[in-house]
């Protein structure tokens, strides 16, 4: 199976640069209502995600008590407590549950390591779902 059946284009991810500020990133991350948030190099590489909790403990570890204060901090500078491994475009089903079982999506890139969107678990499930009933339905032999 062709895991870019189940791929959300990268043309229709959140995402944010590794330079962009503690604010920004939160901004983006409610405007969204996102969890977690895909970070990627000035040039589309993918580099790891970011969490609310890790926005969270990285403004408690640094003090920031006012949005000001998240202007002037590099997202880059909160520490980042998972690692949302991501796959190739051309991994199989395998690849992708194994990364889905600790991961709320799965971030895929090409042969250069270019973002190109991510696999939700959501999708995954339902495609499992599916296929178990297939499964339950067809005639024994």
């Amino acid at each position: 199976m062709n895991i870019l059946f189940f791929l959300t284009p990268k043309s229709e991810v959140a995402y944010i640069f590794e330079d962009e500020t503690l604010r920004q990133t939160l901004e983006k991350m409610e405007h969204r209502k996102f969890s977690c948030i895909p970070i990627l190099s000035l040039d589309g590489k993918y580099t790891g995600t970011i969490s609310e909790g890790d926005l969270l403990w990285g403004m408690k570890r640094l003090g920031i008590t006012d949005m000001k204060d998240a202007e002037t901090i590099p997202v880059m500078a909160i520490q980042r407590r998972a690692t949302y491994k991501p796959v190739h475009a051309d991994s199989d089903m395998e690849d992708l549950l194994d990364r889905a079982i600790n991961q709320n999506y799965v971030p895929v890139v090409d042969d250069q390591g270019a973002f190109i969107g991510i696999i939700t678990r959501k999708e995954i499930i339902k495609y499992c779902y599916k296929e178990l009933k297939k499964m339950s339905s067809s005639p024994k032999a």
